[in-house]
């Protein structure tokens, strides 16, 4: 996994370049581990044996070997059948572990759902990739389509007192969520007005990320959102209605290939609505787009929240609002680029295809996931408010 050079971007004291697929994300993720002088913070929603964990495992004891502080985070419920002894020897190296929400009971309500790299607290890479077999290739010949994002800069600091604070609540208990709310009290969330930090997610400023989401929304004239699922609340809808109906633009490229079925099922729900709202759907056709990008108009958001219910309002979740017209132009590049390996749904087409018992599955699917689903989460969710 060598790192592959790209065309970086500046703005003030931060840099960032894309990373727009698996192969190039665990490339960066292991030269920067490699670069570390410091400390390493490693967040996933979820980990699978084999690679390219392997490789990222034996960067992380060689950061041990350096004498770093080296920290790992990862999900009960996303990393499901995970062997814990991939871990022995990093943590006989004196590397430290914590499983988010290891309580059965609890899983299906909270899970962290990030996917982070922070290193000596000055560089990080942050997206919707998380470290799993599936996400190796460039997305189109092999490997699913996911991207993210390396930054250097101020902001790093603040992502990882947010990786902090989210390794101090991993075991859910009562004195885990008293340290988890005093560290998310203090939380930088800015550096300077072009980027801020936003987490979402039981404890985290409740409805933030979704309302920054729709503010700029409301503001552009130009929408292009990559979403893996997409569910949004009826409010983001409807701001995304108002910039089609105003002459804008609203690009939508969604999942062909889903790995999870009812998630897309439930998206289709929406179809005839928001091309009737003047939005255009392009479904990704060579693989399984996992993504999360949101560019509005010069302003990016990057990370690992989909523009659905779970994302915004049940799992922890972290994003990057960047207003940086460079960056947002070369992430209209890579959405284009894969927009040319998409089909576009129109209203004709999407008649074409709806029969009645397809309709049927997406009314169901929609049902589950917009309203029994937060039903269930909603009272395991109350003990961090």
């Amino acid at each position: 996994m060598a790192p592959i050079e790209l065309p970086h971007c500046v703005l003030g004291e931060h840099r960032t370049c894309w990373l727009p697929d698996g192969d190039h994300a665990f490339g960066a993720m292991s030269a920067l581990i490699e670069g570390a002088r410091e400390s390493v913070c490693l967040e996933s929603y979820l980990v699978r044996a084999g690679e390219p964990a392997l490789s990222l495992l034996a960067a992380l004891l060689r950061a041990r070997a350096r004498g770093l502080r080296v920290r790992v985070l990862y999900d009960a419920f996303g990393s499901e059948g995970l062997a814990p002894e991939l871990f022995e020897p990093f943590i006989a190296a004196g590397g430290e572990v914590r499983v988010f929400s290891p309580a059965r009971r609890l899983r299906l309500s909270f899970r962290d759902h990030r996917k982070l790299l922070v290193c000596d607290e000055r560089r990080a890479i942050v997206g919707g990739i998380n470290i799993g077999p599936e996400y190796l290739g460039d997305g189109v010949r092999r490997g699913w389509r996911d991207l993210a994002l390396q930054i250097e800069g101020p902001i790093a600091a603040a992502l990882a007192a947010s990786f902090a604070a989210m390794y101090a609540l991993a075991p859910v208990t009562a004195a885990a969520i008293g340290e988890f709310r005093r560290a998310a009290r203090v939380l930088p969330r800015t550096a300077g007005s072009a980027i801020s930090l936003l987490n979402s997610g039981p404890g985290w400023p409740a409805g933030e990320l979704g309302r920054a989401l729709r503010r700029d929304v409301a503001q552009a004239r130009e929408v292009y959102c990559m979403a893996a699922y997409f569910l949004p609340p009826r409010r983001m809808r409807r701001a995304l209605q108002r910039v089609s109906g105003a002459g804008g633009r609203v690009q939508l490229l969604l999942a062909g290939r889903s790995d999870v079925p009812v998630a897309r099922y439930a998206a289709e729900h929406l179809y005839a609505r928001m091309l009737a709202g003047g939005a255009r759907i392009h479904e990704y056709q060579p693989q399984v787009l996992h993504g999360k990008l949101f560019i509005m108009d010069d302003t990016v958001y990057i990370g690992s929240c989909n523009l659905d219910r779970r994302s915004l309002n049940i799992n922890y979740e972290v994003l990057l609002r960047l207003h940086w017209p460079q960056l947002a132009a070369q992430g209209r590049e890579l959405f284009a680029e894969a927009l040319a390996h998409s089909r576009e749904v129109t209203a004709t087409s999407w008649q074409k295809r709806r029969h009645w018992w397809k309709r049927l599955r997406s009314s169901a699917a929609y049902w589950l996931l917009t309203k029994i689903d937060p039903l269930l989460a909603r009272r395991p969710l109350r003990s961090l408010g």
